[in-house]
Formats: structure tokens, C-alpha cells, sequence
């Protein structure tokens, strides 16, 4: 019997335009399509609660494809070096194929296990599949890593991307038996309480299911995208995040449709240059954590260590429920505990808020959105909080701070996103729906609105909190 290779899948739960896949097969050998729940080696960074629930229905959806390709998806869970070397020993196998994941702890990991595979005398091949651009190709004229995004980009866009490869019409298994988990002994899908109710309406988890996002996207949304994006009551963004996130679809993928598409529309042009920026943000942060491995825990500019949070529990709580007595920022919260998801304008207002209103923690939020998003991505986590708090690599300056009423006003101006997650409002006229307070005390009652009642009064005043995270983030050293 020929050795088998083992193909082993994180964050990239499909079949087409897999590169360790591809190169398993074209290997000839007989294939184990391996997946390893490791809740060991991420430390804190073990997957949140959301995002099991998405790798539930994607593993799912994941072992029907396989099946039909002619293999079998295994199972396992523990730490994902051991159970590797575990499977290669009981197999027998000869080579292991994966695609590179950019996290610190990952990173450690796989090069650990290279070295024992190696050192067994079984092959091992990593491959590029989750980036567009891999971190250490992207540099500026000396060399170093780029800290800034727009001339970062621009390098990008100097750079020859691959095109996408097709599934692979058959992949040979391995027919002996092998010990595999059943997924639901996981228990990777909430039930007491199942707070995750509002997810399955909400997505279609697995290759397929991007598949069809990133076809509606192109074909419903992406001609407005650069100004739709923005509109909170609307469906403007792409909502291919999850789906990027656990590689049911790669971003070489996406851009190869979305190029695509707008070079046979001219008048999707816009909206792709624009969609198309966003993707390569995705990137600019991997890079980011590729190069700073501390990034979601330290503050990328050290100045920040100075600065003296507000270790405020019944704030933050506040915050995380959906209660802070701002209409946009509950809705966006409750948007998020609902749906697994948050609109991206909303996720900078949300931010905005909690560090510079409240002037908490900005790594609170970040682990809060780790356990509640379903596309909780480290790198893009961890740089997009510490953009909003100021912190980080080409930041937010620190005297940017959303007005959580203009704010409102300006992308949610009928109060659609208002109303639709902070129903106790909905009957509040457009014109004070995202400032209550400031409402007649008839056109309150005529809403069926009692403030601290029925809808909390603002835990705190804009106009002060503003002048008081001025006052705190102009102390800080300068450099």
C-alpha cells in the first residue's frame, strides 16, 4: 500500500484554490483531510464563542465536499503538533501539506513540527493560501516592513498575484480506518441558553455559502460599495469576512471576481478600487502581527503604556449590553451579540466609544469582539483596535472621537439601524431617534419611551467625555 500524506486544514475549510490541497494531491498519494480543534497551543487566543459556532456548520459543510471528492474528513482535538505526529505515526504517512497561518503561536508551532516531520524523514510543505501577498514580500525600499497602509498598498499592487486554482475534480483517500471525532461531541454549538439563535438566519457557513456571497456582493452591492459601505440601514458591505476568515473562500479568490467583474462592467470600477483596498487591509494587518507578534496585547506605539484606563465594570457592561443610552452605539452592540456581526462604520463608532467616552481598555473591547464576532480575526482584530485607540501602526489620532449623535445622523439618518435593534425607539421621529434625551417629554410619551425606564439615560455626557479623553491622551509622552 502506498503511504499516505496528510493534508491538515485551519483556516482554510475548502476544497478550490487550496494549495496544500492541490499539492497533496499532486503528490499521488492516498490523502487523510485532517482538521485539529487546538485549544491548547492559542493560549488565550483559543477560538471565541461566535466563531465556534461558524466552525461547527463549516466543518460540516466541509466533510460533505470531501466526501464527495472521494475522501473522508478526520478528526481530532488536542494539541495540533502532537495529534499531527500522532496521525503520521498510526498512518504511516510520508508526508504532511498545510497552508501558512501568520498568529505568533502558530507560527512557532509549525515550524517546531516541521522540524520533528523532518527530522522522521516525512516531507513537509507548507504553502501560501491565506494572503494575497505573503509578509515578508511586502517591503519598503530599505527592507523593512511597511507601518503605514496607502504606501504599503501601493507596494501591493506592484506585486504579481497568483490566479486561483480549481478543486481538484477527484482527492484519493485513505482507505485503511482511522479513529476520528464526531463533531458534535465538540460541542462546539451553544445550548444552555442557546444564545445563538439569531446566527443561523443570519449565515450560510461553508465554500458554497461564500461562494453565494461573494456572487450577490458583486452583483447587488459592489457598483455602490465606496458610499454604501458607510450607510448603516443598508446592506453595503460584502459580509465576506467570516467566510475570509476560515478560508471557505481565499482573497485571491475575491479579487480575481471582483477585478474581473468590474473590468467587464466598467461601471463597477469604483466600488472595486475601493472593495479592493479593504481587502488588502485584511493584509496590511497580518503583516502587521507577522512582524509585531505582540500586537494584541501591547501597544504598538510604547507611548501608550503611560496611559491610566478606567477599569470601570459597570460601564464597560453597559457597553457590551447594548445600554449606554446612545442609540447607535446599542444598536451596534446588540447587532453584534445577535448576529455574530457588527457593520464596520459601526465597529470604529462602538470602539471609539468604549476607549475614549468611557477611556476602558482598549484590549476589553478587543477580547469582548474576539468572543462575539464570527469573523474574529487576530491580526485584524488587534489593528483595528489599536488604530481607533491611537496606539497602533498608521492610527486614528488620538483627538479623533466619534459623535455618537452625528454619527448616527449622518450614516443612519432615517433611523433603520436604530429601530431595527433597539425596538423601544422605533417610534421616536428620525429627528431626535439618536438623541432621545433631547426629545420633547410629549414626543417621548407619544413614543412609548420613558428614559431610564424603558431606554437608559446617557451613562455619560458627550461634550465632557470629549474634553476628558483630550485632556488624558494630550498627557501622554510624546515619540
Amino acid at each position: 500500500m502506498t503511504s499516505p500524506a496528510i493534508v491538515w486544514l485551519r483556516d482554510d475549510l475548502r476544497i478550490a484554490d487550496n494549495p496544500a490541497l492541490a499539492g497533496g494531491v499532486a503528490s499521488k498519494r492516498p490523502l487523510i483531510v485532517l482538521f485539529i480543534l487546538d485549544d491548547e497551543t492559542p493560549g488565550r487566543w483559543r477560538i471565541g464563542g461566535a466563531s465556534r459556532w461558524w466552525l461547527h456548520h463549516s466543518l460540516e459543510a466541509l466533510a460533505r465536499d470531501v466526501e464527495k471528492k472521494g475522501a473522508r474528513l478526520t478528526l481530532r482535538r488536542g494539541r495540533a503538533d502532537e495529534s499531527v505526529l500522532d496521525l503520521v505515526r498510526e498512518a504511516g504517512a510520508s508526508a504532511v501539506f498545510w497552508n501558512r497561518c501568520y498568529e505568533p503561536h502558530a507560527i512557532a508551532r509549525d515550524k517546531a513540527l516541521k522540524e520533528k516531520l523532518i527530522a522522521k524523514g516525512v516531507e513537509a510543505t507548507s504553502f501560501s493560501g491565506a494572503l494575497m501577498n505573503e509578509p515578508w514580500t511586502v517591503k519598503t525600499k530599505t527592507g523593512d516592513p511597511f507601518k503605514v497602509f496607502t504606501p504599503f498598498w501601493r507596494a501591493c499592487l506592484q506585486l504579481e498575484v497568483r490566479d486561483p486554482a480549481p478543486a481538484p475534480k477527484k482527492i484519493e483517500g485513505f482507505e485503511k480506518p482511522l479513529a476520528s471525532d464526531k463533531l458534535a461531541d465538540w460541542h462546539l454549538l451553544p445550548s444552555r441558553p442557546n444564545w445563538a439563535k439569531g446566527l443561523g438566519p443570519a449565515w450560510t457557513p461553508g465554500e458554497a455559502g461564500a461562494k453565494r456571497a461573494l456572487n450577490a456582493f458583486i452583483e447587488d452591492r459592489l457598483e455602490h460599495y465606496s458610499d454604501g459601505r458607510d450607510m448603516l440601514g443598508i446592506e453595503g458591505n460584502s459580509r465576506l469576512s467570516p467566510h475570509l476568515h476560515f478560508g471557505e473562500i481565499s482573497p485571491v479568490q475575491v479579487r480575481r471576481a471582483v477585478e474581473a467583474a468590474a473590468m467587464h462592467e466598467p461601471r463597477l470600477q469604483r466600488g472595486a478600487d475601493k472593495f479592493l483596498t479593504e481587502l488588502g487591509w485584511r493584509d496590511f494587518s497580518a503583516n502587521l502581527l507577522f512582524h509585531w507578534p505582540t500586537l494584541p496585547q501591547a501597544n504598538w506605539r510604547v507611548q501608550f503604556d503611560a496611559f491610566i484606563w478606567n477599569d470601570n465594570d459597570a460601564a464597560f457592561d453597559a457597553w457590551t449590553k447594548g445600554r449606554t443610552g446612545y442609540p447607535v452605539v446599542d444598536a451596534a452592540m446588540r447587532e453584534l451579540w445577535v448576529t455574530g456581526y457588527m457593520h464596520n462604520r459601526a465597529r470604529m463608532i462602538t470602539a471609539s466609544f468604549l476607549i475614549k467616552h468611557l477611556l476602558i481598555d482598549w484590549r476589553r473591547g478587543e477580547e469582548w469582539f474576539w468572543d462575539t464576532l464570527v469573523d474574529a480575526d487576530l491580526g485584524n482584530n488587534a489593528a483595528s483596535w489599536q488604530w481607533v485607540a491611537g496606539s497602533g501602526a498608521d492610527a486614528s489620532p488620538y483627538f479623533r472621537i466619534f459623535n455618537p449623535v452625528t454619527q448616527g445622523e449622518r450614516y443612519d439618518a432615517d433611523g433603520a439601524y436604530v429601530r431595527r435593534w433597539v425596538p423601544e425607539l422605533a417610534k421616536l421621529p428620525d429627528d431626535v431617534i439618536h438623541s432621545p434625551w433631547a426629545a420633547p417629554a410629549d414626543v417621548l410619551a407619544k413614543a412609548g419611551v420613558e428614559l431610564g425606564v424603558t431606554y437608559p439615560e446617557p451613562i455619560v455626557d458627550h461634550a465632557a467625555a470629549r474634553e476628558r479623553a483630550l485632556a488624558a491622551f494630550a498627557a501622554l509622552p510624546k515619540g
